[in-house]
């Protein structure tokens, strides 16, 4: 019964960490949409120039490089506190 039990933890942790990706996922693709529309749509039309896809693409790459490496920051210093605090126990 504990081993189930335990099963089940496991199994809403990995539910709960793949709820957290999408709605971290989807509040990047908003943020990218916000800011890089503002940034390279001045003017709304019907469709966009070749400069507006070029800025967009710029925008949209540049923002998801940092994005990354933030994360890829934030993870190595949680790693690396969750580390410290066991080496005292």
């Amino acid at each position: 019964m504990n081993v189930d039990m335990n099963s089940r933890k496991e199994q809403m942790k990995q539910q709960i960490s793949q709820e957290l990706a999408i709605a971290n996922a989807q509040q990047l693709i908003n943020k990218i949409n916000e800011n890089c529309f503002a940034k390279c749509i001045q003017k709304p039309t019907t469709s966009l120039t070749s400069s507006q896809e070029s800025c967009l693409s710029q925008c949209m790459t540049l923002y998801m490089a940092a994005f990354d490496q933030v994360s890829r920051s934030y993870v190595a210093r949680i790693s690396k506190e969750r580390g410290g605090a066991g080496i005292g126990l």
